[in-house]
């Protein structure tokens, strides 16, 4: 015959241990009445994993405390007073349940007698020191009555004392009862205390640290409240003068009525907190920001036109037809007075000369410039900022470069405009639009700033490698396509240009470089094969690096012939590395 299961919460008796146990649930009752009816008034107490009363085999531990039922007491509320005399652990398989009443075979846990020897006295021992010593270092518990225990009750009450008094989890509790020696379940017991030392040790510290930490904070505060009243007595309350300096700042700046309404009201916000909060610090730095745009600044330059063909020429060898649509562009802003006209936008191989002629645009109409790279940008706050509540906010690109350029009016180069991405962040190219079309940017509001600003002023400047673009992006600008330079414009580029930058990159006096336009040729036909002119701009490169190092960093006079050039070049060990696929050179 099965014996009937008693399932406690939170509760694992250790055999010998009597317990005493107030029922009020229904079925805890009725279990103890049917193990009331059964032949020696046996009870498997056994601990469970649920809250609540279990309702299957899986909700109890297969591990249990055994006992007689020695009295019981029936309330007139339907509760019971037990008292059981529990004397061994036992392991239960065959669990049944039959109307919310647990019934089960057993077999029992042996565990040898070694409760007197050395080990075992002095592990007990051990585990009365350290209890006393958490108790007092955590003061969740009392420990003082553990002595008490150790000399007047058996090492049962002790072991289950311990248990109670420190709290240990179930499944800890659990293994001890499963353990087959009294110095094995000491042991187990022993470990769980030292560890939870370690613990309260680790929590100690922490906590001191925070005290420490809240102490320092608060002494600052004090003493700078102090401070500020001193100063405030002596007529230097830095604080309060930064804040009605700032006030002023509002009022001064060019700000359009919108804008200056919304800085006054967030200024009111910032001076009615304390300035040791957080939010008076964003607040502040958010006005700051603001104030930072060039609210109606400007670069006046009058527009030249000859002077503007002077630079593009000076700058830019050959591509005659994109320098005089350039040249119209100029032209119509002159006459009108603004950036009216489409946005340009040009298209062609790396390397020939699309990011430069923006920066030779700048120059040429006497105005300030800016580069953003949109290569590999994803993420629409790269251009409409993000919401001054988020942690680390800041401007859009566009207001950044406005701020740095402080004036409302630069040539902003908009840089591989065909690379730009598209996630779960946004859209990017959405924003880009909106700031490219001259009838919306007049109103173009960053969710930083949160106010409008007018891009009308701004000239933007399109750079592409190729058309993979949106169709709707390509409507809002004029596509300018720069074809590959020809044999002559390549050569006249490096006598230009390219020998002159090399030189400099490689420290050599630009009267000691004899090159001649038959070797020119020579290192564009052999040993590159781009429309650009970068590589033909590397190979001059190496061959100085060669030369130099060939005479030992000298940059003595010489004549660069093609016979010349193929011995410096294919003495490199790292010519592999710089040629390209499909790329002819003398070796």
């Amino acid at each position: 015959m099965k014996t009937y299961i008693l399932p406690f919460r939170d509760l694992v008796v250790s055999p010998g241990v009597p317990l005493p146990a107030f029922l009020d649930n229904a079925l805890s009752v009725k279990s103890v009445q049917a193990a009331a009816t059964t032949p020696d008034a046996k009870i498997i107490l056994v601990p469970q994993h649920s809250w609540a009363y279990p309702t299957t085999p899986d909700d109890i531990y297969n591990v249990g405390t055994i006992g007689e039922l020695v009295q019981k007491f029936n309330m007139p509320d339907g509760a019971a007073h037990i008292l059981v005399r529990t004397t061994g652990a036992v392991t239960l398989r065959d669990i049944e349940v039959e109307d919310g009443v647990f019934c089960a075979n057993y077999d029992p846990i042996e565990i040898a007698d070694d409760m007197q020897s050395e080990k075992t006295l002095a592990l007990r021992d051990m585990l009365a020191d350290n209890m006393q010593a958490l108790g007092v270092s955590s003061r969740k518990f009392k420990s003082d009555k553990l002595r008490n225990v150790v000399a007047d009750y058996p090492l049962p009450a002790f072991v289950d004392s311990v248990i109670q008094t420190a709290g240990l989890d179930t499944d800890i509790a659990v293994k001890v009862l499963c353990a087959a020696s009294w110095s094995e379940k000491l042991t187990i017991l022993l470990e769980s205390i030292k560890l939870m030392a370690e613990t309260v040790k680790i929590e100690e510290s922490i906590n001191k640290r925070i005290q420490q930490q809240m102490e320092t904070g608060r002494r600052e505060a004090i003493l700078q409240e102090k401070m500020r009243a001193i100063q405030k007595e002596m007529g230097e309350d830095d604080g309060e003068m930064d804040t009605q300096n700032l006030r002023k700042k509002i009022l001064r700046s060019n700000m359009p009525g919108d804008a200056k309404e919304k800085a006054l009201s967030e200024w009111k916000r910032m001076r009615s907190m304390s300035p040791m909060s957080n939010e008076g610090g964003l607040l502040k730095t958010y006005l700051d920001e603001l104030l930072a745009m060039p609210w109606g600044i400007s670069d006046n330059a009058p527009i030249d036109l000859n002077h503007a063909r002077e630079v593009l020429d000076s700058e830019h060898s050959g591509m005659q037809g994109v320098k005089e649509r350039i040249l119209e562009h100029i032209a119509v802003m002159k006459k009108t007075g603004g950036n009216q006209g489409t946005i340009l936008c040009f298209v062609g191989a790396p390397g020939v000369g699309k990011t430069s002629l923006g920066k030779s645009i700048a120059t040429a109409l006497g105005r300030k410039y800016q580069r953003i790279s949109l290569g590999g940008i994803s993420d629409e706050a790269h251009f409409r900022g993000h919401r001054k509540t988020y942690i680390g906010a800041q401007t859009g690109r566009i207001m950044d470069a406005l701020k740095r350029c402080k004036v409302n009016n630069p040539v902003i180069v908009l840089d591989e405009i065909d690379k730009m991405g598209r996630d779960w962040r946004g859209d990017p190219e959405s924003a880009l639009l909106e700031i490219l079309d001259p009838e919306q940017n007049k109103t173009f509001r960053d969710h930083y700033l949160e106010v409008d600003f007018d891009l009308s002023n701004v000239m933007f400047i399109a750079t592409a490698n190729s058309l993979n673009m949106s169709n709707a992006l390509k409507d809002r600008m004029e596509i300018i396509e720069i074809p590959g330079y020809s044999m002559d414009d390549k050569v006249k580029i490096a006598r230009e240009h390219l020998i002159g930058r090399a030189a400099r990159d490689t420290g050599w006096n630009t009267e000691n470089i004899v090159m001649s336009d038959d070797a020119l040729k020579h290192i564009i036909q052999n040993y590159t094969s781009e429309q650009g002119v970068r590589q033909v701009q590397r190979e001059i490169t190496a061959v100085l690096r060669r030369s130099l190092l060939e005479n030992d960093c000298e940059d003595i006079k010489t004549e660069f012939t093609p016979e010349k050039i193929d011995e410096l070049l294919s003495a490199r060990k790292t010519i592999g590395l710089n040629k390209k696929i499909g790329f002819s050179a003398h070796i």
